[in-house]
C-alpha cells in the first residue's frame, strides 16, 4: 500500500512538473477568421506544434485585429500584450521602410519557395530582426519569415505580354506596387479593396492586384475580369513570425528549434497546398469558354523585374536598412539564378 501511495504521488508530482513547464503562446494572425489560410494553420499544424514539442509547446493562433490592429502588433508583442505574431509585414512599412522592401519585393521571386529560402537559408531572417529591432528596441525575436502564396492578376482584357501594360489602368495600393505598375507604363489607381469588384465590372480599372487565385475565384472576380494572369507576376506578400524576447528566452533550446521547423515546414506545406489549389482552378478555368488565364513568357517576367528593380532602388534610398534590405535581396536573387552576375 504504501509502495502504491508513493508510486501515485510520484506520478502526480511528475505530471503536474510537466504541467508547469507547457507553454501555450498567444499569437496573433492578420489571416482573416474565415481565411483559408487560418483554418488551414488551425487545423492542420497547431496540432504539429504540440506533437513536437511533446506537449510543451501549444499556440492559440487569434485573427487580425482581435488583441489589436495588425499594424501594431510588433509593440504589442515586445510589452507582451501578445506572445507573439504571424503577420504580413507590409503593415509595418510606415514604421520602417525597410519593411516594405522586405514584406513584398513587387515582381521580385518567381515563387514563394523562393523567398522562404531567402528567410530560411539566405540573410531575410537577419535582415528581418534588424527591422525588428529598430521598432522595437530588441524585445521581439523573430523566428522566421515568408510568403506562402504569389498574388494573380485580374484583368478585363488581355495583357499577355510586358507591352500590353502600356496605359492599363490596374487597382493597386499605394507604394511600391503602384510605383512599379507606373513605370511599366501602366496608370496604378487607389481603391479600396472593397471596391474593386464593381471597379471592375464597371471598366474604372482595367485590371487589378487583388489576391491569389483561389481567393480570387472564391469573390467571383473572374466573372467580371475573365483574363486571369496566372502564376501572377508582382505580388507576393511575405509574413513574419516572432516571440517575445522574454518569453523566447525562457524556451528550451530543443523547442525554440522546434518552432522554427514547425513554421517553416507549416510555410512551406501551405504554399505547395494553394499552389494545388490555384493550378487546378486556373487549368479548369482556361478549359472552359468563359476564362482565358495567362500564363506571361520568362522573358516578360524577366523584363517586369528590370523595371521593378528601379523602383526598388529608388525606394531603398528612405532609409539604411531599406537600402541594406535591398543588397540583401539582390545578392541573394543573384546566387539563385535570378539576376545575372
Amino acid at each position: 500500500m504504501t509502495f502504491s501511495r508513493t508510486a501515485t504521488l510520484a506520478a502526480s508530482v511528475s505530471m503536474l512538473a510537466g504541467l508547469a513547464h507547457a507553454d501555450t503562446l498567444n499569437i496573433q494572425t492578420s489571416f482573416n477568421a474565415g481565411d483559408f489560410s487560418t483554418k488551414y494553420i488551425t487545423d492542420e499544424w497547431l496540432p504539429k506544434i504540440e506533437e513536437m514539442t511533446e506537449g510543451r509547446i501549444s499556440i492559440v493562433l487569434t485573427p487580425n485585429g482581435s488583441v489589436v490592429p495588425a499594424r501594431d502588433t510588433p509593440e504589442a508583442v515586445a510589452a507582451g500584450a501578445l506572445d507573439g505574431d504571424f503577420t504580413s509585414v507590409n503593415y509595418f512599412s510606415g514604421q520602417e521602410p525597410a519593411f516594405a522592401l522586405l514584406g513584398d519585393l513587387i515582381s521580385g521571386y518567381d515563387t514563394p519557395q523562393q523567398m522562404i529560402g531567402f528567410c530560411e537559408e539566405g540573410p531575410g531572417e537577419e535582415m528581418m530582426q534588424k527591422a525588428a529591432d529598430a521598432i522595437t528596441g530588441g524585445e521581439v525575436k523573430v523566428v522566421a519569415c515568408g510568403p506562402y502564396s504569389r498574388e494573380a492578376l485580374v484583368a478585363r482584357e488581355p495583357i499577355r505580354t510586358f507591352e500590353d501594360l502600356e496605359g492599363k489602368k490596374i487597382r493597386s495600393p499605394e507604394g511600391l506596387a503602384a510605383a512599379v505598375f507606373q513605370a511599366a507604363g501602366a496608370s496604378p489607381v487607389a481603391i479600396p479593396f472593397s471596391e474593386v469588384f464593381g471597379a471592375l465590372e464597371k471598366g474604372i480599372v482595367d485590371a487589378a492586384d487583388a489576391s491569389a487565385y483561389v481567393n480570387n475565384d472564391a469573390t467571383g472576380l473572374h466573372d467580371v475580369a475573365p483574363y486571369p494572369l496566372y502564376p501572377g507576376i508582382h505580388s507576393m506578400p511575405a509574413m513574419q513570425f516572432t516571440v517575445n524576447r522574454e518569453v523566447w528566452e525562457g524556451l528550451e533550446e530543443q523547442d525554440q528549434e522546434a518552432l522554427r521547423t514547425w513554421w517553416y515546414e507549416a510555410m512551406y506545406a501551405m504554399a505547395d497546398e494553394v499552389t494545388k489549389l490555384d493550378k487546378e482552378l486556373a487549368e479548369r478555368d482556361d478549359a472552359s469558354d468563359d476564362i482565358e488565364v495567362i500564363d506571361w513568357a520568362q522573358e516578360d517576367r524577366d523584363q517586369l523585374r528590370e523595371v521593378a528593380r528601379k523602383e526598388w532602388e529608388a525606394y531603398a534610398e528612405k532609409s539604411d536598412l531599406a537600402q541594406e534590405a535591398l543588397d540583401a535581396h539582390i545578392s541573394y536573387m543573384t546566387e539563385i539564378g535570378l539576376f545575372k552576375e
